[in-house]
Parts: structure tokens; sequence; C-alpha cells
């Protein structure tokens, strides 16, 4: 496997958002766990909350890509789950939602080999939940 492009930190840290590193940030300074939580959010699949706790975490690099990797992964697993439910609900395709999920898998095989990502890749879909 090649070499990461650098550590996690300078590698992802350009793409926090602030509002969810304000968030972070409150919820480390009431005590909460932030690999706990890293892992929480990527299991329900959102890399943005995923990333500002594993930017707050002390883990070591690698297990710090895979759990944002996850993240990803999560999530295309969910948009995926979605266009086939609307699809089947409409009768119709839905592939812009498959491209998504295609792209998430993608975003995610780049944090795994440390690779960056550019900012704004994989955009977060509103969900119901």
């Amino acid at each position: 496997m090649p070499e990461p492009d650098a550590d996690f930190d300078t590698t992802y840290r350009p793409l926090l958002r602030q509002a969810v590193a304000e968030i972070a940030t409150r919820e480390t300074q009431a005590g909460n766990d932030a690999v706990a939580l890293a892992h929480e959010y990527a299991g329900r699949g959102k890399p943005d909350f995923t990333l500002a706790f594993l930017l707050a975490a002390t883990l070591d690099d690698t297990e710090k890509r895979e759990i944002f990797a996850t993240a990803y992964e999560q999530r295309a697993q969910l948009t995926a789950g979605k266009a086939k439910e609307l699809a089947s609900r409409f009768a119709r395709d839905f592939p812009l939602l498959v491209t998504d999920a295609t792209q998430d898998r993608a975003i995610a095989r780049q944090v795994r080999a440390g690779r960056r990502i550019i900012p704004g890749a994989g955009r977060q879909l509103p969900r119901s939940h």
C-alpha cells in the first residue's frame, strides 16, 4: 500500500466545517468520548461529524482513516438503499443517488489509502431520521 499523503490531521482537517467543529468541541468539553462518538457517527453514515470527533480523538492515523472510511461506506450503503426504496415506490430509477453512493465508496478507498479528498466531494443528502 502506498504511503499516505500526510498525517490524518493535515490531510483531512481542511474538510472540517466550522459548525460541526463547534458541536464536536461542545460534546468533548462536556466529557463525551471522542472515539465513541466518532464510531457512532460513522455507523450512521455521517462523515462530517465522524471527522470532527476523529480530529479530537487520540487514535493512531490508521485507525482514524478506517473509521472515517467506514462513515463514507455507511453513507453509500444508506444512499443506495434509499435509491432502491424510491425506485420501487415510484417505478423509476434514481441515478444521481446511485452516483452519490459510488462516489462515497471511492472516497472511502481514498481515505483508507491516506489520500486527500476534494472538499465538497460526496455531498450530504438530507434524510428524514
